[in-house]
């Protein structure tokens, strides 16, 4: 009886060890995915910034993202303005990253800079992640 006691406690400690591998899996996986998306809008941005590199400088700034329906309509047509494109990207980062995400556009000469920043709320310390590209235009 003693025998079957001890190895249910020993299975038990085996199962609480195992949720508590799935529960760490699933936020690694999110924040896997947010710097994932991260990397994809900023290196979508840096391509936007190089097909128009006679207006480069007018992306230089700070962006935060957005949610709001009347934002979120994606513009179509061949004459698309640089600010119709930067609503729906910063539409884009909000619901990928989040209401409090933001991005900023440095140039430096010819060499260009995305940093996009969001918040991890499923770490205890819950300071902005932030990924950087950069690249020469």
């Amino acid at each position: 009886m003693i025998e079957v006691l001890i190895a249910i406690v020993v299975m038990s400690i085996g199962l609480l060890g195992f949720a508590l591998l799935q529960t760490m899996n699933v936020r690694f996986v999110q924040s896997a995915n947010f710097r994932t998306q991260a990397t994809n809008l900023s290196y979508e941005l840096l391509d936007q910034i190089r097909i128009n590199r006679v207006a480069a400088t007018t992306y230089v700034g700070s962006y935060a993202a957005t949610t709001k329906a009347a934002d979120c309509t994606s513009p179509i047509g061949a004459k698309i303005t640089k600010d119709q494109y930067m609503t729906d990207w910063r539409c884009r980062l909000g619901k990928a990253l989040g209401d409090e995400a933001s991005a900023k556009v440095t140039r430096s000469g010819d060499e260009v800079t995305v940093s996009v920043s969001w918040g991890d709320e499923r770490w205890l310390d819950a300071a902005d992640t932030t990924f950087a590209a950069r690249t020469q235009l």
